[in-house]
């Protein structure tokens, strides 16, 4: 059925044609088999007064800091008639100083890559160096998106054990290496959920038994949290001169305080960084993340200062933890996972019911809260005494 109706464009009338047609049945949309049924990946994003799930950054930037940015992105606002710098050699360069000045570990700017948050990082190392008939192999408990990452690229995925403690067994690693012979292994470290870091000698095996694998295996370091390590914990970076199938991923979200302007890296050979381009969607930093994240940089030693109070922070979280009776891990990153609890769900809905938001996850009966305020690790304190003691 067709109706004839008139609207006025610029004061004049002027017919305009509606098509009126029957309902059509819903098309079948050709979803992918293994995407049938899921969901989006995701914390819980709840309006609590204390948010302590996410492993955030408690600390927003200072006003300095913030009236530089500002400033970086008006300067870049001028220009966005234009496409960025597609290889952002600039931002690249800041990167490998600011890794060269936190690590010791001398780099080059072709060296480092940046994306959208290290999740884009992940995806690009999977697009690159997976694919179908290829595998991926991680150690559980460890971070929850790498099975999408796979999934995401059609990678196989598999995963071997950590230890009772959640070490990685150097012996395990690399049988199951030599048995799967993954084209890429991810170790995170710290590890997430758990807070442990790798020993470089654990690296170390993990790498040898991947130079084995027919076909190269590329081995995948996720430092996230490696600025929050403790002293004396060393960084896989320490290793890239001797690996050139090593990738160190790093992240601004963290230390740095920058989750919301999504920007992660990577260090690694030359030839890593190079398949990385091959896979990376145009343009794919916009200017104004650049200019975030170079204004960021530039203040690098004031941000950094947060992370040595609230490593303070979390090293008084796990000794209170223990003395109340708790197993808390000992942890290298801005959380602790502590337990371990019957129902588990019960205390984490406890403590949402008293205003405050960890995250349910790691092995079944156990927690992790994120490193906030003394304000608001005061509340969490608060809130468990009553949750656990009911």
């Amino acid at each position: 059925m067709v109706q004839e109706a008139r609207h006025h464009a610029f004061g004049v009338a002027v017919p305009r044609i509606v098509v009126v047609t029957s309902p059509r049945p819903r098309a079948e949309l050709p979803l992918r088999a293994e995407l049938a049924g899921l969901s989006p990946y995701g914390a819980p994003q709840l309006d609590v007064p204390v948010l302590l799930n996410v492993n955030e950054n408690p600390y927003p930037p200072s006003r300095a800091v913030v009236d530089d940015i500002a400033e970086a992105v008006r300067a870049a606002a001028g220009g966005l008639n234009r496409y960025p710098d597609r290889d952002f050699a600039a931002l690249r360069g800041d990167l490998a100083d600011y890794l060269t000045a936190e690590s010791g570990v001398r780099l080059d700017p072709d060296q480092v890559w940046a994306a959208n948050g290290s999740n884009e990082v992940m995806l690009h190392l999977l697009q690159a160096f997976g694919g179908p008939g290829r595998t991926a192999l991680s150690f559980a408990p460890t971070y929850s998106m790498y099975p999408e990452y796979a999934r995401d690229t059609s990678t196989g995925w598999v995963l071997g054990r950590r230890a009772d403690d959640f070490a990685l067994d150097p012996e395990h690693a690399a049988e199951t290496i030599a048995e799967v012979e993954p084209s890429v292994v991810l170790l995170a470290s710290p590890n997430n959920p758990t807070g442990t870091a790798l020993p470089l000698e654990v690296t170390r095996a993990v790498l040898d038994a991947a130079a084995r694998v027919p076909g190269g295996c590329v081995v995948v370091v996720d430092e996230a949290y490696g600025e929050f390590r403790r002293t004396g914990t060393p960084s896989a970076l320490e290793l890239l001169d001797e690996h050139p199938h090593l990738a160190v991923a790093r992240t601004m979200s963290k230390a740095f305080g920058l989750a919301g302007a999504r920007v992660g890296y990577l260090a690694a050979s030359r030839e890593v960084v190079d398949a990385l381009r091959v896979v990376r969607l145009p343009y794919h930093l916009s200017a104004v993340t650049q200019a975030v994240a170079r204004a960021a940089l530039a203040h690098r030693d004031e941000l950094m200062a947060q992370v040595g109070a609230l490593r303070d922070e979390r090293d008084r979280w796990v000794d209170r933890l223990r003395a109340r009776g708790l197993r808390a891990c000992d942890s290298d990153a801005n959380f602790v996972l502590f337990g371990v609890f019957d129902d588990r769900h019960a205390v984490w809905q406890g403590l949402l019911d008293r205003g405050v938001l960890i995250r349910e996850t790691g092995p079944d009966g156990w927690l992790r809260v994120s490193i906030g305020t003394p304000d608001e690790m005061a509340a969490f304190g608060t809130a468990l005494d009553e949750v656990v003691d009911q």
